[in-house]
């Protein structure tokens, strides 16, 4: 099965990435403004919303763990989304911290997932300026392309 993977480093201790990655108001700031709906507690289900009335996507929260690794399950969402998984595994080097972001086991690769690639590198920087300057681009603020 195919999988998305980047890698970001940004200037911040990796309890502040943590923050931003692990929590809704975090999410909020460099994913999207429109809503993050729900408690960020492992079991619990994190509603994700993108111009609509109805979530756009609806994760489990499976792992969280303030060293440095947060996991969701997509239970709704985009086709193609339901059974992956997104993981954020954050590591220390030096004074910076180092993302390594993963969305994983899409049943096939295709333009679709291609897209999605494209959009998580984006957003990934708008986390990184988030946590480096206290601004994202979450959408609706977002580049469109």
């Amino acid at each position: 099965m195919p999988d998305i993977r980047h890698r970001v480093v940004i200037s911040a201790p990796l309890e502040s990435v943590y923050q931003a990655v692990s929590t809704s108001e975090g999410i909020s700031g460099w994913w999207t403004r429109d809503g993050v709906q729900g408690e960020s507690v492992e079991g619990s289900q994190l509603e994700f919303y993108f111009a609509g009335p109805d979530p756009s996507a609806v994760m489990e929260v499976t792992r969280l763990d303030p060293e440095g690794f947060v996991q969701w399950n997509c239970i709704d969402g985009p086709d193609e989304w339901i059974g992956t998984r997104q993981s954020f595994d954050l590591s220390r080097q030096g004074g910076d911290t180092v993302v390594l972001f993963t969305h994983a086991d899409w049943r096939s690769s295709s333009e679709f997932m291609a897209h999605c690639s494209a959009r998580w590198a984006y957003f990934l920087f708008s986390l990184k300026s988030l946590v480096e300057s206290g601004k994202g681009t979450p959408f609706p603020e977002d580049l469109k392309f």
